[in-house]
């Protein structure tokens, strides 16, 4: 009997030597350095499981909780206009809407329901604001959360795991973060699993670094979690620029004042065209108006508020504050202080100067008074006009007279609308022309003042005002004196009073349409009348005008409202050729490829 086990016993312990050898043998098939492994609850599979995390700080603008993603498509509503968020990029969308006003309160309203992921990737709908808030409130902002974002794998990555009664490791193939936090979770914490090295990861910077081992995975994630600033909080005009960054960006070129408020009074028009040079030594150098330089100091620090520019001036005593940096972008900073302290700064490199060419003016840069006075020189016709997105056609020709006292008169010979004017910076520190005639609601706006046109600022022919946002936009061309010592124009205006006029060609992109004005007389009289017959029966009454443009193109406005087919003849035509009885006007833009009107005398 002794005998008999011993022989098991030894029998017992070759087949453990052999399963010992063959399980070798399997774990030495997975890779050179296949024979790593880790436990699914181990330290180093907890770093690699918060760097594929979700990262949900990309719409902290939005929901204000940086370890929730809400996914597209959604819909908000911020000053009063609802956005639909599709991507990535119309969340800068919002921002704008937000950067329009300095001094509101970013109200936002999400349209429920939306369906929110995770930083596990699990996905929850959300039917109220009140179920967001609550999730939200569980997020740890401001950096201190346990996901890591200044690193990631490059995919695909090949893990093993190992069952204790299989001969062969499983193999699983990952592709993105999801599926590696996903495969993480569903292991048990005593599970053990390998990695195929090597593996590729890239930092924040976009460098990219080679892994050959756990041990060294493990040091490189935990250093990248404190390497960068993950931007977890709601600040959206930080732009994320550090220290570095900073300097160079506000010393790179010249800072041209472009509104000044001091204790809640607006001393732009003191102000405005201060330039300053930021030196990188710590002096500042401001030029005024007359070439005049006034020179102090200027230092930064950042601080839980974000970075704070400090400036002391001995006479320019106005700048001496601690200044927050609230807003920065490639061409412009804005700084806040208390008391309604505000400064708008734009950039004014050398290259970038376009204020006295034909190329027109960044963003409206010209002061008060000599907008104000360019604008009561002459006259100005409405060229084009478009309100919420929708052409007003009808205005086409109309003649804006801004006079003393903030007076305005809009009219087209006979008809007159009166009202009020004044130029001065809406509240998105843009220079804007306010315009108040309650009468006529399309121009009842107020007006940025986005491009102007001339030989210089002084010498403004044609201006263009437009917000974007709520989809306005206004071309106004300067005519002095109904360009009466223009002599072309004086040859048309007489050509056209002398008799009626019929449509003889009317091509519209290719296809001509004249016999839709069969029967119709034109007859072009004073006073920038023109008023159309049917068979000799009087019908549409419309507006007229011969006029010289900013690029001494001949251009001939015709206004006969909206109602086809007279109003497809809306709009301000080209002269191409004029005879004593004919007269070929041509029309193109962005939209229409090419119109052709040919007017004969009857």
């Amino acid at each position: 009997m002794k005998k008999y086990v011993n022989k098991l016993m030894y029998v017992g312990f070759i087949a453990m030597v052999l399963l010992f050898n063959a399980c070798q043998d399997e774990f030495e098939e997975v890779g050179s350095n296949s024979q790593e492994t880790l436990e699914a609850g181990s330290s180093t599979a907890k770093l690699i499981m918060n760097t594929a995390s979700n990262d949900g700080s990309f719409d902290n603008i939005i929901d204000e909780a940086s370890c929730i993603a809400i996914q597209f498509p959604y819909t908000v509503e911020v000053a009063g206009i609802q956005v639909t968020i599709d991507s990535m990029e119309d969340l800068k969308v919002v921002e704008e809407i937000f950067d329009e006003f300095d001094d509101d309160e970013d109200i936002l309203e999400i349209i429920f329901p939306i369906t929110i992921t995770l930083s596990d990737f699990t996905e929850v709908v959300l039917e109220s604001k009140e179920a967001l808030r609550e999730l939200a409130a569980q997020c740890t902002e401001g950096g201190g959360d346990d996901d890591i974002e200044c690193i990631d794998f490059v995919y695909p990555i090949t893990l093993f795991t190992f069952d204790i009664d299989g001969q062969e490791p499983n193999r699983t193939v990952i592709n993105s973060d999801r599926e590696l936090r996903l495969f993480l979770e569903e292991r048990d914490d005593d599970e053990l699993i390998s990695i195929e090295f090597p593996i590729t990861l890239k930092k924040y910077d976009g460098t990219e670094v080679q892994v050959n081992s756990n041990a060294e995975l493990a040091r490189i994630l935990d250093a990248a979690s404190d390497e960068c600033d993950e931007d977890d909080d709601d600040d959206f005009n930080d732009d994320d620029f550090d220290e570095d960054g900073f300097e160079e960006f506000i010393t790179d070129c010249d800072w041209k004042i472009y509104e000044f408020n001091r204790d809640n009074m607006d001393q732009t028009e003191q102000y405005v065209n201060y330039e300053f040079d930021f030196d990188d030594d710590g002096e500042v150098e401001v030029t005024d108006r007359m070439g005049n330089t006034i020179e102090g100091t200027w230092s930064f620090m950042f601080s839980d508020r974000g970075a704070l520019l400090t400036l002391q001036f001995d006479t320019l005593v106005d700048f001496n504050l601690q200044w927050l940096v609230y807003e920065l972008d490639e061409r412009k900073i804005k700084f806040l202080s208390d008391n309604g302290n505000r400064i708008i700064l734009k950039k004014s490199c050398d290259d970038d100067d376009n204020d006295d060419g034909d190329d027109g003016n960044d963003g409206g840069i010209i002061s008060v008074e000599t907008l104000t006075n360019t604008l009561k020189e002459c006259e100005w016709i409405i060229g084009e006009l478009e309100v919420q997105e929708e052409d007003v056609d009808r205005l086409l020709g109309y003649e804006f007279i801004f006079g003393d006292n903030g007076m305005v008169t809009l009219g087209d010979g006979i008809t007159t609308f009166e009202g009020t004017w004044e130029v001065g910076t809406n509240d998105n520190g843009k220079r804007t022309l306010f315009i108040e005639i309650m009468t006529e609601t399309a121009v009842n706006l107020e007006w940025p003042l986005e491009e102007i046109y001339g030989e210089s600022v002084v010498e403004t022919t044609r201006i263009k005002l437009e917000d974007d946002a709520l989809g306005y936009e206004m071309v106004l061309q300067k005519i002095c004196e109904d360009n009466a010592g223009d002599g072309d124009v004086a040859e048309i205006r007489n050509i056209m009073l002398g008799g009626l006029w019929n449509v003889a060609l009317y091509d519209d992109e290719g296809t001509d349409e004249t016999e839709n004005y069969a029967g119709m007389d034109f007859g072009f009289s004073m006073f920038n009348q023109v008023e159309v017959s049917i068979n000799d029966d009087p019908g549409t009454a419309g507006v007229w005008r011969a006029a010289r443009d900013t690029n001494g193109n001949l251009v001939f406005y015709l206004n006969l409202g909206d109602d086809d087919p007279l109003g497809d003849l809306t709009e301000p035509w080209y002269v191409m050729e004029i005879t004593a009885d004919r007269i070929e006007l041509v029309y193109e833009d962005e939209e229409v490829n090419f119109k052709t009107l040919v007017f004969e005398k009857k």
